[in-house]
C-alpha cells in the first residue's frame, strides 16, 4: 500500500509531530527547514533558497555536496554490490581503505578496525583499551582518563569520558562507569605547555595510574566541549607520561581529521603516535556513516593472545564496502591536491574576517585554526531565534551555548567564505539590538 504524497507544508507538519531531531524537544522543537537539494557549498531549501553551508554538514563534507567523484564511486560500487557482512568475507573497497589510512595515518598504526560511526569507533578504542590491559594481566586497569571539557560521542562508553558537566550527558551520571578526569588544558595553541598543566598531568597519572588503562583526548582540539584550542606540547607531555605508567593514548581526531587543523591529523602537530586513533566525520566525505580504528600491531597481538582469543567486537555494517569506496576516493581527492595551502588559505581568511567581532560588547573571544572559526559569546544564544536569522541570511550556522561557529567545506572560495563571516557578524549585531 502506497501512501499519499504530502505537500511540503504537510511534510514538515509530519516532522515535527513524529520525528525526534537531535538534542530536540518534542514538545517545543526547534525550526527545522526541508531539504531538497545539495550541490557544491550549497544547501537548497524546499522554498528555492539556497544557503552556504558554513557546517560542512557537522564537519563531514569536506569536498561539498554531490561531487562528481564521490557520486561516480558509489555508482561503480553499487552496480557490484553495496553490503556484504565482513565475518568471514572480505572485499577491495575494505583492503584499499586500510591500505590507505596506513599509508598517511601516523607511524605505527597499522591495524585497522572498521565500524560504523564515529561515537562506535570510540567505543571500540576504549573496549581495545581494557581488552589490552587485562591480556597483560592488568585487570585492574579498567578505567578510562579523560579531559574535562571533552566530548567523544553519545553512545554509553563515549559518554562517560565526555566532561561531566558541560558533555550533555549529566541526565546519565547515575548510570555511567566513574571515570578519571583531568582538568581541560590551559596552555594556550603554539605555547609551551605551562605549569598548571604539567602539575595536573604528573599529579593525576601518579594518583590513578594503576587503575586506568588508557587516556582519550581529542588532539588540539576541544570540539564540542567548547571548540577551544591547545597546545601540542601538551601531546607530547602525555604521551610520556603513558609511556612510564603503562597507560594508552587513544587520539579522537573523529572531529580533526583529514586536514581539518592544518595537519591530515592533528596529533601530528606534536609529531606523536596515538596507541589508539579513531577516525569519522570527513572519512566518507560526507556521503555515507563510516569510522575507522587504527592501532598498533603489538596492541592487536596481545589482545589476540589474550583468555578470549580474538577482539570482542563485531557491527553488523562493519567495513561496508559502499562507504569504504567512497571513503577511498575521497582521501585520494583530498591527498591530490595542496591541501595544506589550501586549509592555510581558509585559516587567513577566517582570521581576517571574524577578528572584528572582538569589537561587540556580545563577543567574549574569536579564534581560528585551520578551517574552524570560532566566535564564542559572553551569553549562551537561543536557537529558536537565531537560526532563523542565519537562514534569512543566506548561510546555514548551527550554533550551541555561547559558540557560534563554523567549519566550512575545504572547496568554498573566498568570496563565499568572506560572505559566511560578514553574515555571522551582521547576526550576533541584531542579538545585541534584540
Amino acid at each position: 500500500m502506497s501512501l499519499p504524497p504530502l505537500s511540503s507544508e504537510q511534510a514538515i507538519q509530519f516532522d515535527q509531530q513524529h520525528i525526534w531531531h537531535p538534542y530536540t524537544s518534542m514538545i517545543n522543537p526547534s525550526p527545522v527547514y526541508m531539504v531538497t537539494d545539495a550541490q557544491g557549498i550549497h544547501i537548497t531549501l524546499a522554498n528555492g533558497q539556497q544557503l552556504i553551508d558554513g557546517m560542512a554538514s557537522w564537519w563531514s563534507v569536506i569536498h561539498g555536496y554531490k561531487h562528481p567523484r564521490l557520486n561516480q564511486a558509489a555508482k561503480k560500487q553499487l552496480e557490484q554490490f553495496s553490503h556484504v557482512m565482513f565475518g568471514g568475507l572480505t572485499h577491495q573497497p575494505a583492503i584499499a581503505l586500510a591500505r590507505r589510512l596506513v599509508d598517511i595515518t601516523p607511524a605505527g598504526l597499522d591495524r585497522v578496525f572498521f565500524a560504523d560511526s564515529g561515537s562506535v569507533s570510540v567505543e571500540v578504542a576504549i573496549k581495545m583499551a581494557i581488552q589490552y590491559q587485562q591480556a597483560k594481566g592488568r585487570s585492574e586497569k579498567h578505567r578510562l582518563m579523560s579531559l574535562r571539557r571533552g566530548y567523544h560521542g553519545d553512545t554509553f562508553a563515549a559518554m562517560s569520558v565526555c566532561d561531566p558537566v558541560t558533555g550533555m550527558h549529566q541526565l546519565f551520571q547515575g548510570s555511567l562507569k566513574q571515570q578519571v578526569f583531568l582538568p581541560e588544558p590551559q596552555s594556550s595553541w603554539q605555547q609551551p605547555i605551562d605549569e598548571v598543566d604539567l602539575t595536573a598531568l604528573e599529579s593525576t597519572f601518579a594518583q590513578h595510574h594503576a587503575e586506568v588503562a588508557a587516556l582519550i583526548l581529542e588532539p588540539i582540539v576541544q570540539g564540542a566541549g567548547g571548540m577551544r584550542f591547545y597546545s601540542a606540547d601538551y601531546l607530547n607531555h602525555a604521551r610520556r607520561l603513558c609511556d612510564q605508567y603503562g597507560i594508552l593514548l587513544i587520539a579522537d581526531e573523529i572531529a580533526t581529521g583529514f586536514a581539518r587543523t592544518g595537519e591530515l591529523f592533528a596529533c601530528q602537530h606534536a609529531d606523536i603516535t596515538p596507541d589508539i586513533l579513531c577516525l569519522g566525520k570527513a572519512l566518507t566525505g560526507g556521503y555515507l556513516t563510516l569510522s575507522a580504528t587504527l592501532t598498533k600491531a603489538s596492541i592487536a597481538d596481545t589482545i589476540s593472545s589474550g583468555g578470549a582469543g580474538c577482539f570482542m567486537h563485531g557491527p553488523t555494517f562493519m567495513a561496508n564496502p559502499l562507504a569504504c569506496a567512497i571513503a577511498c576516493e575521497s582521501i585520494d581527492l583530498l591527498l591530490e591536491q595542496d591541501w595544506r595551502n589550501r586549509i592555510q588559505t581558509i585559516e587567513t581568511i577566517l582570521k581576517t574576517s571574524l577578528t572584528p567581532a572582538l569589537s561587540m560588547p556580545q563577543v567574549a573571544d574569536v579564534r581560528c585554526l585551520g578551517a574552524i572559526g570560532v566566535i564564542e559569546l559572553k551569553q549562551p544564544v537561543d536557537l529558536h531565534v537565531i537560526q532563523p536569522w542565519f537562514v534569512e541570511a543566506g548561510v546555514w550556522v548551527r550554533p550551541f551555548g555561547k559558540l557560534v561557529y563554523i567549519m566550512p567545506p575545504y572547496i568554498i572560495q573566498r568570496s563565499e567564505l568572506q560572505y559566511l563571516c560578514e553574515s555571522i557578524l551582521q547576526v550576533i549585531q541584531r542579538l545585541d539590538q534584540s
